[in-house]
């Protein structure tokens, strides 16, 4: 789902598309320490589609491993970076202090930081902006183009045209898309040309709240935290999905359907975003271009109030108000909004409001699962606080608005790859796109390498592309079976080393979550071996 990176080969020209950061489990987490496999040193570009850090955050270790060229996208795209990929480097030097004060007490240190603020720097200089619909030629043989996502601001599709031996194919990454109507941003651009076109899937299982239904609930909220005297704790992205609140908050002050209250943006990073916001109009949809000509200003309330230290993020748990606590990170991962959620989520009278999606792993997504206590600090919190999940604010579109962008390719013979989804999400908007459309569809696994043009007299691109569960039987199924059999012994033996390792430093390796992920993979191998013998 997080870290997405696709890297492309034509001839010697190697480039990728994103280059994200990987967040949620430790395993996951895990990936990020191994860009090598990628050669970064060989690679000419990276086509940005937009500035979250599941897509950019593994640039400045790119950087620091040796790569040189151009990391190209959209002007908004390179300026949001600046700051958040700062703030990401931050991010990782704390960690790996804290984790550096903790082994020492233990007798060990050591731990490196993911990259540095100094490596952040050194890859803004790599960055090179370009305009929405320019056709920019950036090798011989490579064209590209950047339409509106609509995702957040900056984001962008990205079409690609790739000529080799005389033949020109396209290429389209949709990147994040958003969905319609939502505030601030413009709808996605429409694609209607492509040979193979790369779909994310983050909501492909699912359909959102109507836009209508989840701002009146959200209204609802805000007006039952006043009536009850207490505070609404949102956990947002800073980039998007923090403005958007800011500015359904401003519509509601300005229909009068809600009194001025305090509304706390306790992020420096949003505050940062916000500003960023305000100098890019040029992105913005016709509705939040009307507030700016009538003279208001779409980003601004009469009580907004931006904490940008620590002692004012402190103060706002002091405030006895009602109000509304805007605060990152999105996932509840880390940040300020732990100290919030740590001060609110035992209290039955408080709301928390998750507007955003949460990864797999990560402690916004087990709270959204319905987890009695969440550890923070070290300390076992209940869980008593009222907890909403507003899914219509969500920056993705669903499964139906993915569906509806995927209408307006013309080409039958398209290959539609599905990623950057959960797995189980990406296989169920694959068969949803099957039954509805004509195109050849797959989804890949991680590090899986394909074939995408050959030529005519050469092995058929559907032998190439193997369809997954549910498709017609690949080719060469002994061969798949025996390299899926050899990563499987390789994992076991890579694990078994690991866990002899944690032991000898004297760790406690019988963790009952992680006997219990053994057991049922255990079982389902069990499970598998009796299928097998019955046939």
């Amino acid at each position: 789902m997080t870290g997405s990176a696709t890297l492309l080969e034509s001839g010697s020209l190697k480039w990728l598309v994103d280059c994200g950061l990987f967040q949620g489990s430790k395993d996951l987490e895990e990936r990020n320490r191994s860009v090598r496999p990628y050669r970064p040193e060989e690679i000419s570009l990276i086509l940005l589609t937009h500035a979250h850090i599941d897509h950019s955050g593994l640039i400045p270790k790119l950087v620091r491993e040796g790569f040189k060229g151009k990391v190209v996208c959209t002007k908004a795209t390179r300026d949001l970076c600046e700051i958040m990929l700062r703030d990401s480097a931050h991010i990782h030097e704390m960690e790996a202090e804290w984790q550096n004060r903790k082994g020492r007490r233990a007798g060990r240190d050591g731990a490196q930081p993911l990259y540095t603020q100094k490596d952040a720097e050194n890859s803004l200089r790599c960055f090179q902006a370009v305009d929405y619909e320019e056709r920019v030629t950036l090798a011989e043989g490579l064209r590209v183009r950047f339409r509106d996502a609509g995702h957040i601001l900056g984001s962008a599709i990205v079409e690609i045209w790739v000529e080799e031996g005389g033949t020109e194919k396209k290429v389209v990454f949709s990147g994040d898309l958003g969905g319609l109507k939502q505030p601030i941003v413009r709808d996605p651009s429409r694609v209607d040309e492509a040979d193979v076109l790369w779909l994310e899937s983050t909501y492909g299982d699912r359909l959102h709240r109507s836009r209508e239904e989840t701002v009146q609930e959200f209204l609802g909220i805000l007006q039952d935290a006043i009536s009850h005297h207490a505070k609404v704790v949102i956990p947002a992205f800073a980039v998007e999905r923090t403005q958007d609140i800011i500015y359904v908050i401003g519509q509601f002050i300005r229909q009068g359907v809600l009194p001025s209250m305090p509304v706390y943006i306790d992020s420096p990073l949003a505050i940062s975003a916000t500003e960023i916001f305000k100098r890019n109009p040029d992105c913005f949809d016709g509705e939040t271009r009307d507030v700016l000509l009538k003279g208001g200003d779409p980003l601004d309330l009469p009580e907004i109030i931006y904490s940008r230290t620590s002692e004012d993020s402190k103060a706002i748990n002091e405030d006895s108000r009602p109000g509304i606590i805007i605060s990152a990170s999105g996932m509840c991962e880390s940040g300020r909004i732990q100290h919030h959620l740590k001060h609110h989520l035992w209290r039955p009278e408080s709301h928390v409001v998750i507007i955003g999606y949460q990864a797999q792993g990560t402690v916004g997504r087990r709270i959204v699962d319905g987890a009695k206590t969440i550890r923070l600090f070290g300390e076992e919190i209940a869980v008593r606080a009222h907890i909403h999940t507003l899914g219509g604010f969500s920056a993705h579109a669903d499964q139906k608005g993915l569906l509806e962008w995927v209408s307006h390719f013309r080409n039958p013979k398209i290959e539609v790859i599905v990623n950057h989804g959960e797995e189980k999400v990406s296989t169920v908007l694959a068969q949803a796109i099957r039954r509805q459309f004509p195109f050849s569809v797959s989804t890949p696994r991680w590090r899986e390498k394909r074939t995408l043009f050959e030529a005519v007299e050469q092995v058929p691109a559907e032998q190439v592309m193997p369809e997954r569960e549910g498709e017609e039987e690949a080719p060469e199924v002994e061969e798949t079976v025996s390299s899926l059999m050899k990563e499987l012994n390789r994992s076991a033996r890579e694990l078994s080393r690991r866990l002899k390792k944690e032991k000898s430093r004297g760790k406690q390796v019988h963790d009952p979550r992680w006997l219990k992920r053994l057991a049922d993979v255990n079982a389902e191998l069990e499970e598998l071996k009796v299928e097998l013998e019955g046939q």
